[in-house]
């Protein structure tokens, strides 16, 4: 290879890495929203948030989402529940498992549920006694200034 060739390939290269620039979003970035969701009443972490209910107690699902205090923000609402295997449904324009947005208390919301419902909504059949929902809850949780969440799914264990 000539001294010319030579000169040509590392100019070649320069342009070549100066063109590429590091991404910020992709499929392969974990964003984080500026605000955090957590589920206050959450008995476990499976790895998910986990809440329970008991069959024998009326089978009432209740799910408690919060942000921190002193930040600024409120939950408006509650924009979006689904009760899925994956996030797909809870980010389409179907599949919701709610009629209507459930309103937000300052820094809480509460959603609330129960087997009956579940089965009639999401499931078909009644769920076994000490095991988990085959499919979980999703929300989209909408602050005060707009701006809306997608929270981590949330686990429920079958008591009896």
């Amino acid at each position: 290879m000539n001294n010319n060739s030579k000169l040509s390939f590392i100019l070649a290269s320069v342009l070549i890495l100066a063109g590429c620039a590091k991404q910020g979003i992709g499929p392969l970035t974990d964003l984080r929203p500026t605000v955090s969701v957590t589920v206050s009443n959450a008995i476990d972490y499976r790895p998910d948030p986990t809440v329970s209910t008991s069959k024998s107690a009326g089978g009432t699902i209740q799910i408690v989402l919060s942000i921190p205090s002193g930040i600024g923000r409120s939950i408006k609402e509650i924009t979006k529940v689904s009760a899925a295997f994956n996030y797909a449904l809870v980010q389409s324009s179907s599949g919701a498992y709610n009629a209507a947005p459930i309103p937000g208390n300052g820094t809480t919301v509460t959603f609330t549920t129960s087997l009956t419902e579940y089965v009639a909504k999401a499931a078909g059949t009644v769920p076994a006694s000490n095991n988990e929902l085959a499919k979980r809850f999703y929300f989209i949780v909408t602050l005060d200034d707009g701006s809306t969440i997608v929270t981590m799914p949330t686990r429920v264990w079958v008591l009896n």
